[in-house]
């Protein structure tokens, strides 16, 4: 067998199966990275807490771009991650927070 056991999780050469906390499904809210160099905007997605900053993510959320201060946000499906357990890093909860979309989570509960 290939199979040795770590903590919680059961590893069989380079894939994990987890067993209890459900590890590979944290999603966070973050920000991905696109555009020129000097010009950079962002996108904010939903990501697998373990994937890349510029990985394939699990929905798009909404666009930031610094230059401009131009935020577009898609509220409701936000509203809906963010119901379902996935955290924001800290620049995208202060992006959400001038937003007041946490006022609408608070709201639909």
């Amino acid at each position: 067998m290939c199979r040795v056991k770590h903590a919680s999780i059961e590893f069989c050469r380079h894939q994990a199966i987890v067993q209890g906390d459900d590890l590979a499904s944290m999603v966070k809210l973050r920000l991905k990275r696109y555009g020129k160099k000097r010009e950079v905007s962002y996108r904010i997605v939903a990501i697998n807490s373990r994937d890349r900053r510029d990985g394939r993510p699990l929905e798009e959320l909404g666009f930031y771009n610094p230059r401009t201060k131009e935020t577009r946000l898609d509220v409701p499906a936000i509203v809906k991650r963010l119901q379902d357990g996935a955290q924001p890093t800290e620049t995208v909860r202060r992006l959400l927070e001038k937003a007041s979309v946490f006022e609408q989570v608070g709201a639909n509960s």
